[in-house]
């Protein structure tokens, strides 16, 4: 495995690039046919516009993120924090920056935030699942040492290869994959065609991958850690906790009466 997918002259393209770039195109088709199948007043030129906005404050939160938990090594190197292509984007900043573009933007347009985000989130962990991809040919994301049938020997110069010389990884990416996949399937295959209140789509996204989240965290070799536990199972309780609650108080599961 190698980061590099194609060199031509001077420009290199990247997995890790090239993942993000399908991801999104992917996920912009699968929110643009929902919005249109929920009625909300939004066009394509405005789907287009939350994209531009999005994406890029998407990867600065997700970026700044990990680098706070990073600040001992980015403090002393400040212009690797640009580095980027090389990994380093931390997931849950990701998403609570982009959540706060969304909210911003739904009120700019005047429509229901959660009739939104509901709209989004299978497009957002289909995307997660696909950049894992990048993740996997990059060598970041990686797993602790295991001698298991499926371990994998990283390059030497991959993040993976360089925080464990030659020993085999659990793939902890293609963990995180296959199990947004699946989060994706119920997300996509179920809860959308069962017209349950606004919100309950957003609420069971961030309480499943959160699970899942913490699944593989346990088998991570690159965990951004909280003092003696892991930032993911900090942030997955908050998120298990303050979801559960809101479905439960607001009666999310109920679903809305048909015309």
């Amino acid at each position: 495995m190698h980061p590099i997918l194609v060199q031509i002259g001077p420009v290199t393209i990247r997995y890790y690039g090239l993942m993000y770039v399908i991801a999104i195109a992917v996920g912009f088709v699968l929110l643009a046919r929902e919005t249109r199948r929920k009625g909300l007043p939004l066009s394509t030129e405005n789907l287009l516009d939350l994209l531009l906005w999005t994406v890029p404050i998407a990867i600065v939160g997700a970026r700044i993120y990990y680098v706070a938990f990073h600040w001992d090594y980015y403090g002393s190197h400040p212009l690797d924090i640009l580095r980027i292509w090389e990994g380093g984007l931390a997931i849950h900043g990701g998403v609570l920056a982009g959540a706060v573009v969304v909210f911003f933007y739904a009120r700019a347009k005047k429509t229901p935030f959660w009739a939104l985000t509901d709209a989004l989130v299978p497009s957002l962990i289909l995307g997660q699942a696909i950049g894992r991809i990048g993740n996997l040919m990059n060598g970041d994301a990686f797993g602790t040492p295991t001698t298991l049938p499926w371990g994998i020997h990283f390059p030497p110069d991959s993040p993976a290869g360089m925080a464990y010389p030659g020993q085999a990884t659990h793939p902890s990416m293609v963990y995180e994959m296959m199990l947004n996949l699946a989060i994706f399937v119920f997300l996509w295959w179920w809860v959308r065609k069962r017209n349950f209140k606004d919100g309950f789509a957003t609420a069971m996204y961030f309480i499943l991958y959160a699970v899942a989240r913490s699944i593989v965290s346990f088998t991570r070799g690159d965990s951004l850690w909280l003092g003696p536990i892991r930032a993911a199972h900090a942030i997955s309780i908050l998120f298990v906790v303050g979801f559960g609650l809101m479905i439960w108080r607001r009666r999310l599961y109920r679903r809305r009466p048909t015309a």
